[in-house]
């Protein structure tokens, strides 16, 4: 009888001991930090993704990120423009808060970029014990003290702007050299090479935790891909969007060879994964579609700002659903850090939240009862639904759209509320008065105005030759 109670007595001290090991093994992993991945597409508009309702360019693998998390449906970045969108996420401040308003310049000694007081979410991350990698497109400046290895990153693979996709220029490979490499390998598709890289840095880890920024270049010109992703569109007659479609796949199949890595090692349930775009599509320049937005990349209109965006994390965050408030690539800092246990203090004024709360359901109410943008002359205020806005391809004035019932931004009501407009108004100028003068100056869209100017004196004195013309023709047949 003894011997048979101290069997039963072991056996039962031996569950109890095996359902503590087990509940602290799932505290231990519950608790660890994330590992972190952020895809970042380049001018990826709106509507491109078969998540977010397009039908000709299958996306399986990014569209995975939605079935097995939470697809925003108002989701923005700070700013309209490469950069100063980038600028936004590696801070979750406003870059207009300091001056990078526009595109980094180009060149090792030209100075600027993302500004040396900033400091930056992989700076943050390391101190914390992390693992640090960019691969792929940087473009928040060029000089060494610039640079992702000087901005908090472990490795950077990848350009340091927008280059070609085949022989790209302006490429490091850390782990080679420090400085700018030629690629002579005929067959280097930069979206490819990303992907390989990311793998193998991946299962180069030997322990968390582990953050991998991948910033592609696609979808940004020139549009560019392999034979072997064309021949996937046989049925797209049109060679640009061909090009495009061909360029999304592979962006595509470089997304799901990432996640299957991370799947194989075991560690999805703990890496937090972002998917956003830097900007809306160029529409014109690229066949990029923005949905139904109007606008595109460097407006201020529904199409610049607005960008798919998909957050993953599955042993955090329910599967499946849509979040339907206003969320910025602003916060994707802090979210990022509370979900380390380390959240940012308040000192650092930071623009962004932590969006863990409201996107796993725990809290209500928006992130942002109001948002802006500033882009040279162009600027946009959002409060609740009401959004007023100056754009390019508008009146020149500000417009107020109610986002709740146009989001396509047809019907201004600015003539009908003119008390709106005072107060949404107010908040911009006072918003805007805490802003920085641009330190970061892009020549591009000077260039732009410039050109357009020289295309319309071009056009007037053609007509005022032919109207000449006409009267001296005039003239002469009537003597």
């Amino acid at each position: 009888m003894h011997s048979r109670c101290g069997i039963v007595s072991f056996a039962s001290f031996a569950d109890v001991l095996l359902a503590c090991l087990v509940a602290c093994s799932w505290a231990a992993t519950a608790s660890a930090a994330p590992n972190v991945i952020i895809f970042y597409a380049d001018d990826l508009g709106w509507g491109e993704l078969g998540c977010q309702g397009s039908k000709d360019i299958p996306t399986p693998h990014i569209d995975s990120l939605a079935a097995n998390g939470i697809r925003c449906t108002q989701g923005y970045v700070a700013a309209t423009y490469c950069s100063p969108s980038r600028a936004g996420l590696m801070t979750g401040r406003y870059p207009t808060r300091f001056g990078h308003e526009f595109n980094a310049i180009a060149g090792a000694k030209s100075g600027t970029g993302l500004s040396l007081r900033e400091t930056t979410l992989p700076s943050r991350l390391r101190s914390l014990g992390y693992d640090t990698v960019c691969i792929g497109k940087w473009h928040l400046g060029h000089g060494p003290e610039y640079r992702p290895t000087a901005r908090g990153f472990d490795e950077f693979y990848g350009t340091l702007a927008n280059t070609p996709f085949f022989h790209p220029s302006d490429f490091i490979d850390s782990r080679k050299s420090p400085d700018v490499v030629k690629v002579d390998d005929p067959a280097f598709y930069t979206t490819d090479a990303y992907a390989e890289r990311a793998v193998n840095w991946l299962k180069e880890r030997k322990q968390d935790p582990w953050f991998l920024y991948l910033p592609f270049n696609a979808q940004h010109a020139p549009l560019e891909a392999p034979q072997a992703y064309l021949d996937r569109f046989p049925t797209i007659t049109d060679p640009k969007r061909k090009l495009f479609a061909a360029m999304l796949s592979a962006m595509d199949d470089a997304v799901g060879r990432v996640l299957a890595t991370v799947r194989d090692r075991g560690q999805e349930e703990n890496t937090l994964i972002f998917f956003i775009a830097d900007n809306g599509g160029p529409t014109q320049s690229t066949t990029s579609r923005n949905g139904p937005l109007r606008g595109y990349k460097m407006n201020t209109y529904e199409g610049g700002p607005r960008v798919p965006f998909l957050v993953q994390w599955k042993g955090r965050l329910p599967a499946g659903q849509t979040y339907d408030m206003p969320v910025m690539n602003l916060d994707v800092t802090p979210t990022i850090l509370a979900a380390t246990g380390h959240p940012i203090d308040a000192a650092a004024h930071l623009d962004g939240v932590d969006l863990v709360p409201v996107l796993s359901g725990k809290a209500e109410g928006r992130p942002h009862e109001t948002i802006f943008w500033r882009f040279g002359q162009q600027w946009a205020v959002r409060n609740g639904d009401w959004k007023l806005v100056v754009s390019k391809g508008g009146s020149g004035r500000p417009e107020l759209y109610d986002l709740a019932a146009d989001v396509g931004e047809q019907q201004d009501h600015a003539a009908s509320e003119p008390g709106r407009v005072a107060e949404l108004q107010k908040l911009y100028d006072g918003w805007n008065a805490e802003q920085a003068e641009p330190t970061v100056r892009d020549s591009k869209p000077k260039k732009q105005e410039r050109k357009k100017k020289q295309r319309e004196e071009e056009k007037q004195q053609r007509k005022k030759e032919q109207r000449e013309k006409a009267a001296g023709a005039a003239a002469e047949s009537a003597s």
